[in-house]
């Protein structure tokens, strides 16, 4: 594995796993195949990202606040804290996204670590090139990720076999996937990347 590469979770949390507020199906079914990438990352020594949605109660991300999601991952609730089967410790860097009560903030980009620093600022400190993108939700939060990446300059990988989508429409993760790929990033799973 490439020593500039680094590994970014999406929102695996609960609302966005089968019970949640915002329920992905089979959101929960990618949370062992991203505890292996996790391992294999960690065993390299290389960073580990994951984000997480934190909304404020009041914000206009929510149909309660004019926009078009049910309150989910209200900060420091049930909803909001990844899902307890993934293997996050003290390897993995925690930064948050939708603090504002004004923004969407779907994108990892729009993430910071609690001392404020941005998600592409902290990679690019530590010769970040390359990352390897899986989480929820592939037609939202996964696709605009993977697209700032691109935007920003790194190489991305979508770890297909590590994304599940919400599908307002029954083909929206399919095409957001193909946004994605056409906007450069690459195909990757688990027998190509992890060998």
């Amino acid at each position: 594995m490439e020593r500039d590469a680094a590994l970014i979770l999406v929102d695996v949390q609960n609302d966005f796993c089968p019970g949640g507020a915002l329920a992905v199906a089979e959101g929960d079914q990618i949370v062992a195949v991203l505890n292996r990438y996790i391992e294999k990352f960690a065993a390299a020594g290389l960073p580990i990202v994951a984000t997480r949605d934190w909304h404020p109660e009041k914000t206009r991300h929510f149909k309660s606040g004019g926009g078009i999601w049910p309150s989910h991952c209200v900060q420091g609730s049930e909803g909001g804290k990844f899902h307890p089967q993934l293997a996050l410790d003290d390897r993995v860097i925690v930064m948050s996204k939708g603090e504002s009560p004004d923004a969407d903030s779907y994108s990892g980009f729009d993430a910071v670590t609690s001392d404020g620093v941005r998600l592409g600022e902290w990679l690019r400190a530590r010769g970040i090139r390359r990352l390897y993108v899986g989480g929820l939700a592939t037609d939202y939060c996964v696709k605009h990720t993977v697209l700032d990446g691109l935007k920003e300059g790194f190489k991305v990988v979508l770890l297909e076999d590590a994304i599940r989508g919400v599908n307002l429409q029954p083909s929206d993760s399919e095409l957001a996937i193909a946004e994605m790929v056409r906007a450069g990033a690459q195909r990757g799973a688990e027998s190509s990347v992890i060998s």
